[in-house]
């Protein structure tokens, strides 16, 4: 007889969710992580008194009622808004792209002078493709200046998403922006869904509260001693890489990762908001995280007379650094098919999670996944 149902390899949300739902159900688990902490990328540091998200910013977002309610029965969330800020040249605009933002690069007051502004520059786009003979846009670029037109991209996405992606716009597939937000309204609200919010005392909590009642085992490398780890349980649930669990035997997946600058400093308030994004190519980092911003509001930020912020870098991901994000482009995705058939053909394993499924998941959707699958 196996010691547990389930072995999870991986302590973020996708496996920390699974297991709450699996002992609620009476199904013995064992969690491992070769991280020495739990909660995976979600996983805060407490650095006096200011609760750091490691591994980037992290704001729970959903129009599920029934993810809201679940997350919040384990731990409280606050009513933490995401309105980032985009830096460019010095001057600063908002996001998402609203009236606000027009205002900012064109001194326009009203949504009808926005939308005439936005549709005379996204026919500057059409007309240069069809002079091109274009009808579909070929890249990135093209597919922004159509959606947008030239002063918003050029200010707001290429500098930017060359340096999130490593790549020139013209380099990158157009399907990657598929749609852009644009609101007619004075609103920063980043988000269109109808809850959002941070745990109240950081996701260590939430981690805390979904692991209970389950064993757990950090700096445990399940590929390090693959056959006991496989023999302990009767199902698997795999986070990680599905080109790892496969011995790569298609080839390797890729990836973007990040790096982090880390500074704490003596000033309470150092850019006024968690979020402020460097969208010009000579700012080497992508954004500026603020943490004590998610959780602290007014009076609380200048309690405490110091605060922490995190440079962003993005980079190409190679053997020995955290993958972020998959790079779903034609040649990936032709390659993670192979290895999806493979998983699909898996008896005991369960394969989930951004790097099981090569696929950038937000929270919600991960958590809304775990609630609707059936437990063994």
């Amino acid at each position: 007889m196996k010691e547990y149902d389930y072995l999870i390899v991986g302590a973020g949300l996708f496996g920390c969710t699974f297991a709450y739902r699996a002992m609620q159900q009476g199904r013995k688990c064992l969690v491992i992580d070769k991280r020495p902490q739990l909660g995976g990328n979600i996983y805060c540091e407490d650095v006096e008194g200011i609760h750091v998200h490691k591994y980037g910013a992290h704001i729970f977002h959903t129009n599920s009622r029934q993810v809201w309610d679940f997350v919040n029965s384990i731990v409280e969330f606050n009513r933490y808004t995401n309105s980032p800020v985009a830096n460019y040249e010095g001057r600063l605009y908002n996001l998402p792209f609203n009236m606000n933002t027009f205002y900012q690069m064109w001194g326009v007051t009203t949504p009808e002078e926005a939308q005439r502004k936005i549709d005379e520059q996204r026919q500057e786009a059409v007309e240069r493709m069809r002079q091109e003979g274009v009808t579909e846009p070929r890249n990135l670029e093209e597919q922004a200046l159509l959606l947008i037109g030239r002063d918003i991209y050029e200010r707001l996405i290429k500098g930017y998403t060359e340096k999130q992606w490593g790549r020139k716009c013209t380099e990158l597939p157009a399907f990657i922006i598929k749609r852009l937000p644009v609101r007619l309204v004075f609103d920063n609200n980043y988000f269109n869904d109808r809850y959002q919010g941070i745990p109240i005392g950081g996701y260590n909590r939430l981690t805390e509260g979904l692991l209970r009642g389950a064993d757990t085992l950090t700096d445990t490398d399940f590929f390090a001693d693959r056959e006991h780890w496989e023999s302990i349980a009767a199902r698997i649930v795999f986070t990680g890489k599905i080109d790892e669990y496969y011995d790569y035997r298609f080839g390797k997946l890729e990836y973007r990762t990040v790096r982090f600058e880390q500074e704490t400093l003596p000033t309470p308030n150092y850019q006024g908001n968690a979020v402020v994004n460097y969208t010009e190519a000579q700012v080497p980092y992508t954004r500026i995280i603020e943490h004590k911003h998610f959780e602290m509001f007014g009076q609380q930020v200048y309690d405490t007379p110091h605060t922490v912020i995190s440079r962003e870098y993005s980079t190409e991901w190679k053997p020995g650094m955290e993958p972020y994000y998959p790079v779903n482009n034609d040649r990936n995705n032709r390659l993670y098919e192979q290895y999806r058939q493979l998983a699909n053909r898996e008896q005991r394993v369960i394969f989930g999670g951004r790097l099981a499924e090569y696929k950038y998941y937000d929270m919600a959707p991960i958590v809304e996944k775990v609630l609707n699958m059936q437990i063994l």
